[in-house]
């Protein structure tokens, strides 16, 4: 059957979502994953970023780190998402990022891929869970098979118990406030499990 190939897929703009995608990609590749770690294309003007300490930073450490393109959606069996909350829904970086795959879906080529999603925000009720929510509206366009992780691991409350998807809250001093490494490492292993059940009864 080969091994599950998974996109872990972000956009992060002072870091959270950087490591909750780390996190993933370490995780799925510890189940056997093929996984590729890929960052969305920056729109927001240099001269904005270089304003702004943890942006800039942020944009400095992650520079090896790939662009997505269409042809990475293509290669993967799954895909995992992470995006900042903006105002309740996905960052502008990462709807463009899916705006411009009308190609690969009409084709067909969207259909059945396996994915799950994850946010952050800057309080516990900031639209943390809209846009995972959000996020899983496109993919019910693309015919996407959602693999949310629910309530199937202790680590899930541990991390405040959100089904969607893994969630953060950003405290006033830019570091994560609830401890979620291990719900990440579930949901980004859970989604490789369901990816391969998918794969081998496609083959």
């Amino acid at each position: 059957m080969g091994k599950v190939k998974l996109a872990v897929v972000y956009y992060s703009k002072t870091g959270i979502n950087t490591q909750l995608a780390k996190w993933a990609a370490e995780a799925a590749e510890e189940a056997g994953a093929e996984v590729r770690l890929l960052k969305v294309q920056e729109l927001a003007p240099q001269s904005v970023i270089d304003s702004d300490p943890g942006w800039k930073s942020n944009q400095e450490a992650t520079v090896e780190i790939p662009e997505a393109s269409s042809s990475d959606l293509d290669w993967a069996d799954a895909v995992i998402f992470s995006s900042p909350t903006r105002f309740g829904a996905m960052a502008s970086q990462m709807k463009q990022f899916l705006d411009i795959q009308g190609g690969l879906w009409a084709e067909g080529k969207l259909a059945n891929k396996v994915v799950s999603a994850m946010s952050s925000a800057q309080n516990p009720h900031g639209g943390q869970e809209a846009t995972v929510k959000n996020i899983y509206t496109v993919m019910m366009h693309w015919g996407a098979i959602i693999a949310s992780p629910g309530y199937t691991d202790a680590s899930v409350f541990k991390a405040g118990g959100n089904p969607y998807g893994t969630t953060v809250t950003q405290g006033q001093d830019g570091k994560m406030v609830e401890d979620v490494e291990d719900a990440v490492k579930h949901q980004a292993k859970r989604t490789v499990e369901v990816a391969s059940w998918i794969k081998a009864g496609r083959n």
